[in-house]
């Protein structure tokens, strides 16, 4: 290996589909990496056409148009090597592709050998497994190139050692969730320690659909010690210099609290969602509880308060303090503000159905035309002004179904969908650390819907500690309802949490797409049978 070598870390935000204005900013990387005297940008999997492109990888249009931009890509790049990646059709088969772009000219490509088919990823779908290695000379040095997956198991990366690799390149689309980078570090250093390679690890960053990569790009030397880090949740871009065959020690930014890096996830979601789906801004509906105070900070921390507009829509049943604490937020954030009451609504619908509900009591029916009348004054405000309703349900309540079709689950994205209450508490005082814009009352006060006089959660739940204990075990840990009693919680309440998971399903499957920030949220990673007669044993 020479004296040195550079090799510039691209972390971009690509986005799905633009194809032009994500090989712009590739290209971009490459001129500013040139002038920091790096031989080689290395970039996220499929950065050229954003990731992940979903059903646009069955479309053959879609391949020939990324061909075209790669060529394209490749006359404009000069003097610095680039390794992009991207979708490849060859001979009738598809492939997660990297190919090494050098003056103009396609050098090589890899194709991805090992296809993640579990969680949010479903690569069979789509692709071919390459099966062959492949090793590049950068300035003398010879760079094996693994993609994301490759390097989860062992034998790509033993591949690329065993064809006379020195250093190890991984393009990465990796998401976002918690705890996710310590499982990176550990892979990596389990992968370094069967080839002896340094590594460099290029993720991407951004926001797509209700997926987050957090970047966090990195370099570890043949030792598995980390030599540098990139910043997460923001583009960058960094050299890792190699001297004697190692990255040299660079800066290192280093990991932050859970709840830092899951609020500033959750305001990149919001930020990319409505940025790159052309909204122009956010409407939220306000009740003076917590869960939409977290939305509505997540919000203007991630749009702006000129975007984000709320509406608090009282009832007969909408407490003093509510109000209070609503219109005292609101002064402390700066946002647009409007107040619509319901009662009129609420009188209205009761006439119109009076016959129809004559002998029978009050229950459940009433409380959820509350919440109906709601949404559909914000969806009115949304069609008329073309900003999009944020819904501000929580994991614990879509999980039980303590939520409301068509109704406070109105709305276009899903900002806390995968948040437990328990962890909403937890944001909402970090937040207070950086600016106190929530009321200290809205997070100590006793949660409620308020859609009946005198009304807590608790009233219908176990306590919130409790239910996001067993929802994490049946969940995320996939443990059977026996497991989950044996850690000591109460079988009452484990089967009562259980099953109300399984009868809730036919509603989330109505509900908006939201932000993922667990090992498993209810989105692409959770596909539960609405008909379903299985029972788990006890």
């Amino acid at each position: 290996m020479p004296m040195t070598l550079k090799i510039a870390i691209a972390q971009i935000n690509a986005t799905v589909g633009d194809l032009a204005g994500n090989a712009a900013r590739i290209l971009d990387f490459a001129e500013r990496a040139k002038a920091r005297g790096a031989d080689l940008l290395l970039t996220p999997e499929l950065a050229l056409c954003g990731y992940p492109p979903e059903d646009l990888l069955l479309r053959e249009d879609f391949y020939a148009a990324c061909a075209h931009e790669l060529n394209a890509l490749a006359a404009a790049v000069r003097g610095i090597a680039v390794l992009v990646g991207h979708p490849l059709s060859r001979n009738g088969c598809r492939y997660n592709a990297a190919t090494l772009l050098i003056d103009g000219v396609a050098a090589a490509t890899y194709c991805k050998q090992r296809l993640p088919n579990y969680e949010v990823f479903d690569e069979e779908r789509y692709f071919e497994s390459g099966d062959a290695p492949c090793v590049v000379n950068i300035n003398g040095v010879r760079c094996g190139i693994n993609i994301c997956a490759d390097v989860w198991e062992a034998g790509a990366a033993d591949q690329a050692m065993e064809s006379g690799a020195e250093v190890l390149l991984v393009l990465n689309a990796s998401p976002y969730h918690i705890g996710k980078q310590e499982r990176r570090a550990e892979v990596l250093r389990a992968r370094i320690a069967s080839t002896g390679l340094p590594v460099v690890y290029a993720n991407l960053v951004g926001g797509q659909d209700e997926l987050v990569f957090d970047g966090g790009s990195f370099a570890m030397d043949s030792h598995g010690v980390l030599c540098c880090q990139l910043p997460k949740f923001v583009e960058a871009l960094d050299v890792v210099e190699f001297a004697r065959g190692e990255p040299q020690p660079g800066v290192i930014v280093a990991d932050r609290a859970v709840e830092i890096e899951v609020y500033q996830a959750l305001v990149l979601g919001v930020r990319d969602y409505l940025g790159k789906n052309g909204f122009p801004g956010a409407i939220i509906g306000l009740s003076g509880g917590i869960d939409s105070a977290l939305t509505l900070c997540i919000a203007v921390d991630a749009l702006g308060a000129d975007k984000v507009r709320a509406v608090m829509m009282p009832s007969p049943y909408t407490a003093e303090i509510s109000l209070a604490d609503s219109r005292e937020m609101i002064r402390r954030l700066g946002v647009r503000y409007d107040e619509i009451p319901i009662e009129s609504a609420m009188q209205t619908f009761s006439t119109m159905l009076e016959q129809e509900f004559a002998g029978l009591p009050a229950d459940t029916t009433e409380e959820n035309l509350q919440a109906r009348i709601r949404g559909m004054i914000l969806m009115a405000l949304s069609n008329k002004t073309g900003s999009l309703v944020l819904t501000t349900g929580n994991k614990s309540e879509m999980a039980v179904g303590y939520c409301t079709l068509y109704g406070d689950m109105a709305g276009g994205f899903a900002v806390i969908k995968d948040i437990a209450k328990t962890l909403v508490y937890r944001l909402s005082r970090w937040r207070n650390t950086v600016s106190a814009v929530i009321p200290e009352r809205i997070i100590t006060r006793a949660p409620s819907a308020e859609l009946k006089p005198g009304q807590t959660d608790q009233d219908n739940l176990p306590p919130y500690e409790v239910l996001d204990a067993i929802i994490g075990a049946y969940m995320e840990e996939e443990l059977s309802p026996r497991e989950i009693i044996a850690r000591g919680l109460a079988e009452t309440d484990v089967r009562r949490v259980v099953r109300l998971l399984k009868i809730s399903e036919y509603k989330r499957r109505q509900s908006p797409v939201g932000i993922r920030v667990t090992p498993r949220g209810f989105g692409k990673d959770w596909r539960y049978p609405i008909t379903n007669r299985y029972r788990d044993p006890y």
